[in-house]
């Protein structure tokens, strides 16, 4: 097998939640002896996410690191978040591995779980392989899974092994390249051992389904197959090293993290078979005068300040080093997931850099790159936040500034319409896990509630009336005088205001605060909620030659407005949006429920472009139901599902559900 083991690579280790990532890390890192004891998850003494956070939830919340060499090649490797809800640091992980461990159980009918991860490798180009964990399951089929996976997966999956059983036990594999059958032994590179005659038949089938998989992007393979020639081994690991790197096929492979079973077997390949840097580089085209420096993670903590975690692209990093005006404070390796200082690092290693201030996550520094930056997911849900201790303001939106830096997926509203701050994210645990940090690192407590519902409100008649506004208070008075129809406008169209004034009843000089009185009241109409899509006309008045004063006929407009919209059968108004709710097409009927329960309006569904298997639904939906709906969504796909969102229009709501905004609104009011 050629050596490619030359810079340091990087192998992202991804799956669904509780599949067995940290498992396989800690047990990739035990194999190579980077640890001499292999920690657990419910211990909490694994080298990953060691966090309070994590330990609470038992699961990787954040991106880990840790460094090792196989054989005297450099590896660093990533154990990514499997929860969807943390999945933007995922992406961002694999925007910088030469390669990617997919980590999944033996269940077929969870194999739907691996669709957002194999889709978005997919339509990247990103060179993956599947390890098929938990094997020591009596149950576990390596061919049934295969079969499932290939059904979300739009490159070809290609088996390299088959499991050898005795009883309901896999004791061991055969090797479809090399021909060889080995045993597991705890703790101990697998023996190698006779090809049982009951395989004998499997292993020329599966064998010659992998050369023919290979052959599809190989003529010289093809013709040798043709020839009904046996292609030399070496040239069978070439092209399964070639075709993994261009991201042609998924070699799978099986064992058990728990057991360090078949956890050797795949170092090998990721040493032989993966990506070199070069080759990551080019399909990457990535281009600088170097040092070219990607960032995919900051963190902020307390007395030690910013740190960027980052791949080093080209021409090594040294500390001191300027990178896009930034100078390089402090260079740190992470052996077996600690953090020691080094002085320079080289191409292809994964670094943590001190004090990039004005560096973001994503950025790439000194350099360009042909390929896409991941993308930031859309926001799913909020939660309103409001200080403890009084005075807490400044620090907590400067605390949350910093969270949405370390993690681009949360985004901070001010909404100006309710007056609330609100911090959205992707999920319930996604914002919990985050004020949990707010109060760790930051030490900023906060309350949450429900954001509230920006409810508008209108009137559906016109109406004509007079406010008159007279005060005498010793020296001059204030006088202001002024007629007003208010009419509704069609919906979306918008507040305009206009005048019919002749013959100088109300002085030029006094309209513009006749419009301010008007728009002042607009903040809150007779339902307690801003007043939208009306017309407001100006058609006579009377004015005082000593007592009449910009802030008379302001207050004037004010009365006539307050006096007037009640009577022109104000209607309450509450936003809609458009969703898109992305489903496994066994769920359509699920979402679509979801929608019909929720006061929505299905208008339809269609398969989803590029993901076979799943559906998008489209619909309406009042944005007083699309708090907890991806949590409902969620529950129906095995936490795949999600959607999108956009607002759309305002719509009537009337009868017992008007009622009860108002009243709540003016409880709130009044309180």
């Amino acid at each position: 097998m050629p050596d490619r083991a030359s810079a340091p690579r990087v192998a992202a280790i991804v799956g669904p939640y509780a599949s067995g990532k940290t498992t396989l890390m800690e047990s990739l890192l035990l194999a190579t002896e980077a640890i001499h004891r292999k920690g657990t998850v419910p211990e909490h003494s694994t080298v990953g996410d060691a966090s309070p956070e994590a330990r609470e939830r038992e699961m990787t919340v954040e991106v880990n690191v840790a460094q090792t060499s196989y054989l005297g090649g450099p590896w660093t490797f990533l154990d990514c978040p499997g929860s969807v809800e943390f999945l933007q640091d995922t992406y961002n992980a694999l925007a910088v591995a030469d390669v990617v461990v997919v980590v999944c159980e033996p269940d077929p009918a969870r194999a739907v779980m691996l669709t957002p991860l194999l889709n978005f490798l997919d339509r990247r180009g990103i060179p993956h392989l599947i390890f098929i964990n938990k094997m020591e399951s009596a149950d576990a089929s390596v061919r049934a899974m295969i079969e499932a996976l290939q059904a979300v997966s739009a490159r070809p999956l290609i088996a390299r092994e088959i499991p050898i059983r005795e009883g309901d036990k896999v004791v061991g594999y055969v090797d479809l390249v090399s021909e060889r059958a080995y045993r597991y032994q705890a703790g101990q590179p697998s023996a190698l051992i006779q090809i049982p005659e009951d395989l004998q038949d499997r292993k020329s089938e599966e064998r010659q389904a992998l050369l023919e998989h290979l052959a599809d992007f190989d003529d010289a393979l093809l013709e040798e197959l043709l020839a009904d020639t046996t292609p030399p081994k070496e040239e069978v690991y070439q092209a399964l090293a070639k075709d993994l790197s261009e991201d042609l096929l998924v070699p799978v492979f099986f064992g058990s993290a728990l057991q360090d079973s078949g956890v050797r077997r795949l170092l090998k390949a990721l040493r032989h078979e993966a990506p070199t840097l070069d080759e990551t580089r080019a399909r990457l085209g990535l281009e600088g005068p170097g040092p070219v420096v990607q960032i995919f993670k900051t963190h902020h903590a307390e007395h030690v300040g910013k740190l960027s975690l980052a791949r080093v692209w080209t021409s090594g990093l040294k500390d001191g080093a300027s990178l896009n005006g930034d100078k390089v404070t402090g260079l740190y390796a992470f052996p077996a997931g600690a953090q020691t200082k080094i002085s320079e690092v080289p191409a292809g290693a994964i670094v943590g850099i001190g004090r990039l201030e004005n560096q973001a996550t994503g950025a790439l520094l000194n350099g360009e790159s042909a390929a896409d930056a991941p993308p930031t997911l859309t926001s799913l849900f909020a939660l309103a936040l409001r200080t403890r201790k009084q005075g807490d303001d400044v620090k907590l939106t400067a605390a949350l500034g910093k969270l949405c830096e370390e993690d681009p997926s949360l985004r901070l509203e001010m909404n100006t319409e309710t007056g609330e701050l609100l911090l959205w994210g992707q999920g319930d645990i996604h914002l919990q896990v985050a004020l949990a940090r707010l109060a760790r690192q930051f030490h900023v407590e906060v309350d949450v509630s429900r954001p509230q519902v920006p409810y508008k409100e209108t009137i559906r008649a016109a109406v004509s009336q007079q406010g008159r506004f007279k005060r005498q208070s010793g020296g001059h008075g204030q006088f202001g005088d002024v007629h007003l129809t208010i009419a509704p406008r069609p919906r979306g169209a918008g507040f305009e205001f206009t005048d019919t004034i002749t013959g100088g009843v109300v002085p030029k000089q006094y309209i513009p605060a006749v419009e301010h009185g008007v728009t002042e009241y607009l903040a809150r109409g007779p339902l307690g909620f801003p007043v939208v899509d009306i017309v407001v006309t100006l058609t006579d008045g009377s004015y005082h030659v000593v007592d009449s004063s910009e802030q008379a006929f302001r207050s004037a407009a004010q009365l006539a407005m307050r006096e007037g919209m009640p009577k022109g059968d104000p209607v309450l108004l509450e936003p809609i949006l458009t969703v898109e709710i992305s489903v496994p097409t066994e769920a359509t009927s699920r979402a679509q429920r979801a929608l019909s329960t929720r006061r929505g309006q299905i208008l339809g569904f269609m398969p989803k472009e590029g993901w076979a298997g799943w559906d998008v639904v489209q619909g309406y939906l009042p944005q007083a139901e699309m708090h907890d709906l991806i949590v409902e969504i969620r529950s129906a796909t095995m936490g795949v599902g999600t959607f999108q969102w956009t607002f759309d229009h305002l719509q009537e709501v009337t009868g017992r559900a008007a009622e009860e905004v108002v009243e709540a609104r003016k409880a709130f009011l009044a309180g």
